[in-house]
């Protein structure tokens, strides 16, 4: 059943050539393949961490308001540390309660620690540390 499927998550994007460079130069992900022919722009799959990413370039632009992929860390000051020298640009983090803590794009409050980014195609992203020290 599904509990024994492989999940790979899917992203539109606008231009195949600046995604790939985010997803294997910034990123660190594995090209696996990449479309050939009239699909050379449509389609590539990417091993990221662990995961499968499939890059895709839909007819129509989807409108994605609440799905999101997260990337679970145990040092988030690290990994965004990490992104900020390779250009990423950090949303700006917003207080989720009044104990939440803000340190530069990271949020903290008792549940975790969580900052946010876009890749080159507008996709959001979320780094994500649970439990962390304050």
């Amino acid at each position: 059943m599904a509990s024994k499927a492989r999940l790979a998550t899917l992203i539109p994007i606008k231009n195949m050539n600046r995604a790939l460079r985010f997803y294997t130069k910034v990123l660190g992900g594995e090209l696996l393949y990449r479309g050939e022919g009239e699909m050379k722009d449509g389609w590539a799959s990417l091993k990221l961490a662990t995961q499968d990413i499939w890059l895709i370039a839909p007819e129509k632009r989807e409108s994605r308001k609440l799905a999101y992929t997260t990337f679970l860390v145990d040092n988030i000051e690290g990994f965004v540390s990490g992104l900020v020298k390779k250009g990423v640009k950090f949303d700006k983090p917003m207080k989720m309660s009044k104990e939440t803590k803000i340190k530069g794009p990271v949020a903290y409050d008792s549940m975790g620690a969580a900052a946010f980014f876009k890749d080159t195609e507008g996709n959001l992203f979320m780094v994500w540390q649970g439990d962390p020290s304050m």
